[in-house]
């Protein structure tokens, strides 16, 4: 039999009750039909999370950072080895409890258009162009690129609308326009569909009134039949319960059940599908919406290769009869994926300043001061949804391994400040910094002080901030630190926009949380082994008053493409050791033609933008050419410059090479109120950057854009 006729057969011999315990994440098993036990829910953000020792790699706002496409896919291709490689084993042990399974519920790739939100670090950042770019490579890497045979099943998250405020996600209605819900918020959700993700996970909130995991307009018309979505639908944690207990849109759980069904959720995290028997019975919804949905969950498991329904019982792998069912313990942790973590890290870091070359670190340094809250800190590393990891080296941990080989460095620390509050009888440390020759200030954030609701202790917001600002008490401290005269190289770690002053430090490099090889990661950069060349995948604001109302899902004011006010650290900026420049941009038709004006159909080929890219410098270096587009006839509504395209290359040190980047026909759509993309028969500027091309960029040191114009016809 083929696969749905095999699917067919197992629905027509289940009674209701068993059909609707499917539909549960704690799906039991159904003994007599040969259908195990399977627990739908799985964490994999920046490694196997919560099912014991794991690699864990940078969080994924520090991938976004890395601007690496390749770099993203090998990571969660050692994820998805991971991940394999304990399910065969839990299975075998007959283990088919949560965090076993293989669905596993990423990537996030709701756009972080506020840096209040606390589960901004889970995405890829403030643009819908990147987030979807990075979130198709999680894509490849976690599912393998075989459709027929998936490696593990990705999810993307969390359809729609969704970024804060947390305290008001299970009550929140988001409203916003169809300009804006098209042109920022669907986009990303659109491509990981064409890209083939299995899963998608609806959001808590309402969205423009219905309840996101039962919503008509998204999940059937937009997702299933205006996009042909073929996977499966999950609702959130406990998000159909809201439906009557919060969002008040529904009575009972039976009609809740009934609403998420009929508009096509497939499998309910939470306690609310049992009651879709009685919602069957009681005329709510009908037996063939459940067998629907339980095809499709059955779809998913064979594609997985959870069945090995061709062999005699006795004779069955535990472990299904997946081509991924040899992969072995032996690759968790590995040494390739630990050397991975690490690389990952070096290329999330952003150098934001580097006043007089302070960096990399010169060896006449004899006396290093590190000193700070996030120095010898674990959670500034591992953020949320982490793996358990043996080996996690802190900051502290980094530079020290680093300094020890060099016996004519001494090396001091003391934390000094406390992370969440003012500490007491502590100021007596600030004097440290007199006798050392340079401070290295590990400053910022942890996972207790932005994160999911509940999650992160520390915050009085349930994981969101009330400010973007650096902690009062650590702000106070480092000027006090900076006011002794001694060179102040400042760490910061975090998983958002921090906004500081500009000269509180004389380097500053962004470290995110740079997971369990991140101390090493850090020490490499700052002594030079490795050169900073992550970018910003999120607007620095200076201040929270900058910011528009955060419970305001407008994009007026947000992110770089409406920001009009200038910013601390623009989007894409980050600073090299490396002195680059930018020449020659050129744009050139499929026949490799050079071409100044197209007719519009001419788009449909693709446009090649190439530029010449040159490393003044003794070091050999990576940069990120990001291709910016925007119409000459911008209109007011119109994102200011919008990212269309770009290419992490590495330079040697002396040398030029030739970077293209490749722009479609959606490079040049402008959306208008309705929502409706259409391309403007008009001249377009083309811009080649190292940054968001505005003056914030250059004043920082960033490298002169080059320009061309295109005439669309």
């Amino acid at each position: 039999m083929t696969t749905e006729e095999k699917i067919r057969d197992l629905i027509s011999q289940m009674t209701l009750e068993e059909k609707v315990s499917q539909l549960v994440y704690e799906s039991p098993a159904i003994e007599r039909l040969g259908i195990p036990a399977y627990n739908w829910w799985n964490e994999g953000l920046h490694g196997v999370a919560r099912a014991g020792e794991a690699t864990v790699f940078p969080q994924a706002i520090g991938l976004a950072a890395s601007f690496d496409r390749g770099l993203v896919k090998d990571v969660f291709t050692a994820v998805s080895d991971e991940a394999r490689a304990k399910y065969n084993a839990a299975s075998r042990r007959g283990n088919r409890g949560q965090f076993w399974g293989l669905t596993y519920w990423t990537p996030n790739i709701n756009i972080f258009r506020d840096p209040r939100w606390g589960r901004g670090q889970e995405t890829y950042g403030e643009d819908p162009y990147l987030t979807g770019e990075i979130g198709v490579q999680c894509v490849k890497g976690l599912q393998g690129e075989d459709p027929e045979n998936l490696k593990l099943a990705a999810c993307a998250k969390h359809f729609a609308v969704h970024s804060g405020p947390e305290k008001d996600r299970h009550t929140f209605n988001a409203e916003c326009s169809q300009k804006d819900l098209w042109e920022t918020y669907l986009s990303a959700f659109e491509k990981l569909v064409g890209a083939g993700v299995e899963t998608v996970m609806g959001a808590y909130n309402r969205t423009l009134g219905e309840p996101c995991c039962g919503s008509k307009y998204l999940l059937k018309d937009i997702l299933r039949e205006k996009w042909q979505f073929k996977g499966h639908v999950v609702s959130d944690c406990w998000a159909i319960k809201d439906f009557h207990e919060n969002h008040k849109v529904t009575d009972t759980p039976a009609e809740s059940a009934a609403l998420a069904l009929n508009n096509g959720c497939d499998v309910n995290c939470g306690c609310t599908y049992p009651s879709l028997v009685a919602a069957v019975k009681a005329g709510l919804t009908t037996e063939a919406k459940v067998d629907q949905a339980l095809t499709r969950l059955l779809r998913t498991r064979f594609k997985l290769g959870m069945f090995d329904f061709d062999k005699e019982p006795a004779e069955r792998d535990p472990a299904g009869n997946s081509p991924y069912t040899s992969i072995k313990d032996d690759v968790i942790r590995c040494d390739k994926h630990k050397a991975l973590a690490r690389k990952a890290a070096e290329e999330s870091i952003v150098l934001l300043r580097n006043k007089n070359n302070l960096l990399p670190l010169d060896k006449s340094a004899k006396k290093i001061l590190c000193m700070g809250p996030s120095a010898a800190n674990i959670n500034a590393l591992i953020s949320n949804y982490y793996g358990t990891s043996p080996e996690l080296v802190t900051i502290l941990e980094g530079v020290t391994k680093k300094v020890c080989n060099q016996y004519e460095m001494t090396l001091d620390y003391h934390q000094c400040c406390t992370m969440y509050d003012y500490n007491k009888n502590m100021g007596w440390t600030v004097g440290m910094a007199e006798n050392a020759d340079v401070v290295i200030a590990c400053f910022g954030l942890d996972n207790a002080m932005e994160g999911e609701e509940g999650d992160a202790i520390a915050s009085d917001s349930k994981g969101d901030r009330d400010s973007i600002e650096l902690p009062v008490w650590q702000l106070e401290y480092l000027k006090a630190v900076k006011e002794r005269g001694t060179p102040v190289i400042l760490v910061l770690t975090g998983g958002s926009a921090i906004a500081i002053p500009e000269d509180l430090a004389d380097a500053i490099l962004y470290v995110w949380y740079p997971g369990e090889q991140g101390g090493h990661a850090v020490a490499d950069v700052i002594f030079g082994d490795a050169v900073p060349g992550g970018k910003l995948p999120v607007t620095f604001p200076k201040s929270t008053d900058q910011l528009p109302a955060y419970e305001n899902y407008d994009m007026k004011g947000r992110t770089y493409r409406y920001m009009t006010e200038e910013p601390l650290y623009p989007f894409g900026f980050g600073l090299s050791y490396a002195d680059f420049a930018f020449d020659g941009l050129v744009l050139k038709n499929a026949a490799g033609k050079e071409m100044t004006e197209a007719a519009e159909t001419e788009l449909a080929e693709g446009v090649t933008a190439e530029i010449t890219v040159t490393n003044k410098s003794a070091f050999a270096a990576d940069q990120v050419v990001q291709v910016y587009v925007t119409p000459e006839n911008r209109l007011e509504s119109d994102p200011v410059v919008s990212l269309k395209g770009f290419e992490r290359v590495s330079v040697p040190a002396g040398k030029t090479v030739t970077v293209s980047v490749k722009l479609d026909r959606s490079s040049f759509a402008m959306f208008k109120e309705d929502g409706t993309a259409e391309v403007r028969h008009c001249k377009y500027s083309v811009i080649a950057a190292d940054a968001a091309p505005v003056k914030r960029s250059l004043d920082l040191g960033a490298c002169a854009p080059v320009k061309a114009g295109l005439l669309i016809k």
